[in-house]
């Protein structure tokens, strides 16, 4: 592999920005029909994503920012390595690579018709394997360094439902456990789980979950809330008993806490989106005595507040946090406040531009906080969020 693409490749790229913007979508779609008539390679990928386009759309909107950036490819670390975990999450290998390939390049062909010419074809194809030799090099080196720590492990593995727990109205939690008795790799605070259920039942889906307990050798904590249209959820909330098989790869996700924090924190949630805060939350209280934090969580009632006990006996046992929980319901507790939270509340009740915020929930609590605190002043490379499924263009950008 080259150590750079030629200039004409990377004149021919840019050139090709337009075309992009308005055909990226029909280009994807035409990628992922012809990368799925492979039914092996199909089922690599979350179905549920393919199902509702979210998956074609945020490609496209990824390929478009790749030749708009195919100069100044440092602009798109972080999103390389947030593609690089979810492979890990997915168990995407390099042998996957020549498949997307042909069908991104046939699909191109496909969509632009005479205007892919040749050397339109050959610079894409010169793009794209220099971008996927930055991925796979950057996988191995992720799973290299997983198979270093005790427990660690690479593609799927058994796990066994040890437990479940009624947190709140709609929300439980599921204490996972390997079938093999062996450790478990020690996640980061904020990383999540992919979990695959074709042994348990539904053949083909997958789905992402936080893990909401802190570092353990020998488990993992996950707390799932039923969604209207999640068949992942629908299955653990009525069929995931204590002895249910269910498979995971290793822990991933680019969203954790900083091993050593070197300012004030804020964690920042919104509805089932607490889950990778109580996990950092038990690892602040185990392991970081003298940090300042403000947990702030909004939800719609006391009823649907899962694991609120738990945060206010570990922010009691840290001495250093302060917890504000936001109810939309009104009336509902006297140590909640009533409605939303706000980045007005925000800028007037944490350290606001000195400190790290971390944030998750809803697609639209994202797209409300995430750029309305860097807009407010809060330097971008303090706000850190997750977000599950396709990259959101109105988060990346």
């Amino acid at each position: 592999m080259s150590a750079s693409l030629s200039p004409q490749t990377i004149a021919i790229v840019k050139a090709t920005v337009p075309a992009l913007a308005e055909h990226g979508s029909a280009i994807t779609g035409a990628m992922y029909r012809r990368l799925f008539e492979d039914a092996e390679i199909a089922a690599l990928f979350n179905t549920a994503n393919q199902e509702n386009g979210a998956q074609v759309h945020a490609l496209a909107t990824a390929v478009l920012a790749y030749a708009r950036n195919i100069e100044n490819l440092g602009a798109l670390g972080p999103a390389v390595e947030r593609i690089a975990q979810k492979h890990i999450g997915y168990a995407i290998q390099a042998e996957h690579y020549p498949y997307v390939a042909t069908a991104l390049l046939g699909a191109i062909e496909e969509v632009l018709g005479d205007a892919a010419t040749p050397e339109i074809l050959t610079a894409w194809g010169e793009a794209y394997w220099f971008l996927a030799n930055i991925l796979i090099g950057r996988e191995d080196t992720i799973r290299t360094e997983i198979m270093t720590h005790e427990g660690g492990w690479t593609d799927w593995r058994t796990f066994a439902i040890a437990e479940r727990r009624q947190e709140s109205e709609g929300i439980v939690s599921f204490i996972l456990k390997p079938t093999d008795g062996g450790a478990v790799l020690r996640h980061l605070p904020g990383q999540y789980l992919t979990l695959r259920f074709d042994v348990a039942g539904p053949p083909g889906l997958k789905r992402n979950f936080s893990i909401s307990s802190g570092p353990s050798d020998d488990h993992y904590r996950i707390t799932v809330k039923r969604q209207a249209d999640g068949g992942a959820s629908a299955f653990l909330h009525d069929k995931g008993l204590p002895g249910v098989i269910v498979e995971t790869t290793p822990p991933a996700g680019d969203f954790f806490l900083a091993d050593v924090p070197e300012r004030p924190i804020v964690l920042l949630s919104g509805g089932v989106g607490l889950t990778p805060m109580v996990s950092m939350m038990e690892m602040i209280a185990e392991a970081h005595p003298t940090a300042r934090v403000w947990y702030v969580h909004g939800t719609a009632s006391r009823e649907a507040h899962a694991l609120d006990a738990h945060i206010r006996e570990l922010a009691s046992k840290h001495g250093g946090t302060k917890v504000h929980t936001f109810y939309e319901r009104r009336g509902e507790a006297d140590d909640a406040e009533a409605g939303f939270v706000t980045v007005d509340w925000l800028k007037a009740n944490t350290p606001f531009d000195q400190a790290d915020f971390y944030l998750c929930g809803p697609r639209p609590f994202l797209r409300s906080f995430v750029p309305g605190l860097i807009g407010a002043g809060v330097p971008s490379a303090q706000v850190h969020y997750e977000l599950f499924g396709p990259t959101d263009e109105a988060l990346a950008a």
